[in-house]
């Protein structure tokens, strides 16, 4: 009974490592797959472990040996598909953005060393303690829009004026809150940033363009209040996630000549048209739905306000500057995506870079620890850096 256990258990933990490097077959498998991809050193570990001990003791216990040992290389694969993108980074962020600015720092929050840190996975990303406060900035419909505002306890009092990073949180422009995946911004705010997360309002009752509405009011008051917060308000920079991510796009190409110094995009849809002819995986997602929605239809309907919302088409010759990171098994939004918006910026001559992350999924940044979270981490502190210099 024992050995069948065993066999049992080792047939489980292959079931879960396929789910790494497999596509995903549903939402809840997705979500699954996400976790399991950037925690799997951990479940390598526990394969062997269980597993390895006495393989040889009869067929059973072989064969759940061999599970086991495949099951940890499917965990390591993300790890193992990490470290070539890690160790190429630091160059291809320097030819894209140039390497003259100084990464912010402090004896207490020092910068990343680099885009990969062995004891970082296994022990988080710490950060100091900042100041988290909620500021109204629009009313919209009777209520009153905030933003969360992340910034240092205890700035020093000759501090230079920081610059402002705007994050935009996905969720489908459906929902989300800016309370979601707080750690970065956290992190950004220690090292000397003020960060802003706002409120934008959702589709379907507030379709497009009310959410780039909503970020540009936010964009207005942050700028107006920057002395109060010791902010530079010609340093404002975008990122976005998902959904947020092609407002945060929206926002940058359409602000006007130096308003926006540059803008992160994490696995967002710049082509609107592109995304509801091609969804990523319609049985994990229904990408070509939430479209729709956001829209007001599909594009045979609403084909201009599908252009306008597409930040693919807003790129000009005064495009601000742009990093792009997407996990090519993204079932969610398709790696393609970011794959065009950079093709269409390298031939408008603009400063950018593609990041492709071989293992990662949707939202893969939702723990800084990950592979994903840690080169994530990297390339935005490392491209905030550069940016704010200009």
């Amino acid at each position: 009974m024992a050995g069948w256990l065993r066999l049992s258990a080792a047939v489980l933990l292959l079931l879960l490592g396929a789910l790494v490097v497999l596509p995903a077959p549903t939402y809840r498998a997705w979500m699954l797959s996400l976790a399991l991809a950037e925690f799997g050193h951990w479940l390598a570990g526990v394969s062997l472990l269980l597993l390895w001990p006495g393989w040889h003791r009869n067929r059973q216990a072989m064969a759940a040996a061999a599970c086991g040992v495949a099951a940890a290389a499917c965990f390591l694969t993300p790890l193992v598909r990490a470290l070539p993108v890690a160790r190429d980074l630091p160059e291809r962020l320097d030819a894209a953005f140039g390497g003259a600015g100084r990464v912010r720092a402090g004896r207490d929050a020092p910068a990343r060393l680099r885009p990969i840190d062995p004891v970082t996975l296994f022990s988080g990303l710490a950060s100091p303690a900042v100041d988290v406060m909620r500021v109204p900035f629009a009313q919209r419909g009777g209520r009153w829009l905030t933003l969360d505002l992340y910034a240092r306890e205890h700035p020093k009092d000759d501090a230079p004026p920081a610059p402002i990073v705007v994050v935009v949180h996905g969720g489908g422009w459906h929902s989300g809150s800016p309370s979601e995946l707080p750690e970065l911004n956290a992190y950004l705010a220690s090292h000397g940033y003020l960060v802003a997360v706002p409120e934008y309002r959702f589709a379907p009752s507030d379709p497009f363009p009310a959410a780039v509405e909503d970020i540009r009011a936010a964009i207005q008051l942050l700028r107006g209040r920057a002395r109060q917060w010791n902010a530079d308000a010609d340093g404002l920079i975008m990122i976005g996630r998902s959904a947020g991510a092609q407002i945060a796009l929206a926002v940058a190409y359409s602000s006007g000549v130096g308003a926006v110094r540059g803008v992160v995009s994490l696995y967002g849809p710049a082509d609107l048209t592109f995304a509801w002819e091609h969804p990523a995986n319609p049985r994990v997602y229904d990408g070509t739905g939430v479209i729709e929605r956001y829209l007001g239809g599909p594009p045979s309907a609403m084909a201009q306000r599908y252009r306008d919302a597409s930040p693919i088409e807003m790129v000009n010759d005064t495009t601000p500057p742009t990093l792009l990171i997407h996990g090519r098994k993204d079932e969610i939004v398709w790696v393609e995506q970011s794959r065009r918006l950079a093709a269409r910026l390298t031939g408008a001559s603009r400063p950018a870079l593609l990041v492709e992350l071989p293992w990662a999924t949707h939202a893969c940044d939702f723990t800084l620890a990950g592979p994903c979270g840690q080169i994530a981490t990297y390339a935005i502190e490392r491209f905030l850096a550069a940016v704010a210099a200009q």
